[in-house]
């Protein structure tokens, strides 16, 4: 039983680390999903119209 006091602290702090880097991960990953569909939609309004020049 000493074994399990001693080690359920190391534990419990790695299954916290664990889940928030799990979190920054996919929250990264979401990102980068929206990103790279916002820049093909920009990249396909420019396709169908190169004429107009950027309203930046």
């Amino acid at each position: 039983m000493e074994y399990v006091a001693v080690l359920l602290p190391s534990i419990v702090v790695g299954l916290l680390f664990w889940f928030a880097m799990k979190s920054v991960f996919n929250a990264d990953k979401a990102e980068r999903q929206a990103e790279a569909q916002a820049q093909a939609e920009a990249d396909a309004r420019t396709l169908a119209n190169p004429a107009e020049p950027d309203a930046k």
